[in-house]
């Protein structure tokens, strides 16, 4: 009996850690459908936030860009996008995790914006006014 409890645990502890955006991410072009870069998320203080750890670049593109369209008063402006924090401040209310924002360091622009799990995919949504844009995440491996 205390092995098959045991062993319930162990399963529900990690069910619940699947349940998490917490990890590394590819992300995925919503336009073209390749990939642009690798995200990695973390939770600081009850909240999530994440970090482009790599680009997906072209042999004709700039390999480690800075942002130049960010906005003059963000403190990402003129700062390298490897390394970028992207995602700020998402908190997790119940299956979603919302509150936050994101910004596109290609266009400087900063989106509120939401993230739910769909199987082994994340789901992002950026929100401007009432448009929005979703894109489809994949796990890195």
């Amino acid at each position: 009996m205390v092995r098959v409890l045991i062993l319930v645990l162990i399963c529900c502890s990690i069910s619940g850690r699947a349940q998490t955006i917490a990890g590394k991410w590819k992300t995925i072009d919503d336009e073209t459908g390749k990939p642009k870069s690798i995200v990695e998320i973390v939770e600081k203080n009850g909240k999530f936030y994440g970090t482009i750890t790599r680009l997906f670049r072209g042999p004709d593109e700039e390999q480690d860009p800075v942002c130049n369209e960010c906005p003059t008063n963000d403190d990402r402006y003129k700062k390298k996008i490897i390394g970028m924090e992207i995602l700020r401040n998402l908190v997790r209310d119940n299956a979603e995790y919302a509150g936050g924002t994101i910004i596109d360091p290609n266009n400087g622009k900063i989106y509120r914006c939401k993230v739910w799990l769909e199987g082994n995919t994340l789901k992002l949504r950026g929100y401007l006014g009432p448009f929005f844009r979703t894109q489809t995440w994949l796990p890195e491996r």
